[in-house]
Parts: C-alpha cells; sequence; structure tokens
C-alpha cells in the first residue's frame, strides 16, 4: 500500500513528524492531485465539426470518378484524383463512408493495373529490343 494514502493537502504533511525524505515525496504527490484537481476537463476530441455536404460530396466524387476510370479506361490521371478525393472524406469521417471506400477501391485497383501493363510493356520492349540483334 503507498504511504501517500490519507494525505489531503500539502499541510497535512508539513505538520506532521515526517522525515525530509517522506515529506518531500508526499509533498510532491499531494501537489500533483492539487494541480490534477485544478486542471479544467477538456474536450476528447477538439477538432471543429466538418461540413458533412462537402464530406458527402467528395466522396460520392471519388465512387464516380472510379466508375468512369474503369469503364472508359482512363488510367492516371482520373484515379489518382478520385484516390485524393476517396482518402479525404475518409479522414472527414463522410457519412457516406461505402461510397468513399467503393472510390478508393476502385481507384486503387485502376491504378494498380496501370502499373501492371507499364511494367508489361517494358519488358517486352526490353526482350524485343535485346532480341533485335538476334534477328535474321
Amino acid at each position: 500500500m503507498p504511504f501517500f494514502v490519507g494525505v489531503r493537502s500539502v499541510e497535512d504533511i508539513t505538520d506532521s513528524g515526517y522525515s525530509p525524505r517522506d515529506r518531500k515525496v508526499r509533498t510532491m504527490h499531494a501537489t500533483a492531485q492539487h494541480f490534477t484537481a485544478m486542471q479544467p476537463e477538456t474536450p476528447t476530441n477538439p477538432a471543429a465539426p466538418t461540413n458533412p455536404d462537402t464530406t458527402r460530396g467528395f466522396a460520392i466524387t471519388s465512387f464516380v470518378l472510379g466508375i468512369a476510370s474503369v469503364v472508359s479506361g482512363w488510367t492516371f490521371f482520373v484515379p489518382v484524383a478520385g484516390l485524393v478525393f476517396g482518402i479525404i472524406a475518409l479522414r472527414r469521417q463522410t457519412t457516406e463512408r461505402t461510397l468513399a471506400l467503393w472510390g478508393v477501391w476502385l481507384n486503387a485497383a485502376m491504378l494498380a493495373l496501370t502499373a501492371l501493363a507499364v511494367v508489361f510493356f517494358v519488358i517486352v520492349v526490353s526482350l524485343g529490343l535485346f532480341a533485335l540483334p538476334f534477328a535474321v
């Protein structure tokens, strides 16, 4: 059991017959308790509330850009913009979380397919260039 149990204030410690070491430790603890009790309670989430219409617009924009990039074959700039809009919507804790997630996944899939296509193209071109000297 801690030895500071029952101490109510700094005066309780200084007026009692404690040793100097015990007084120092007890005074530090009592002072910390006193200042902790005086601290005003702060809210756990001090961030300003965001406008739900704005975040809803970001989620819908991300989803629409994801669908459009899959259907029309847009491969780089539109999926990047859709991915950014989706991440912004998720970070602002939108009410349309499902649309934002769909937008993020669709845009990320298009970017991944674009990266695979670029890698495949580079491999095919590089193998073709290396095979060119051996052509008959």
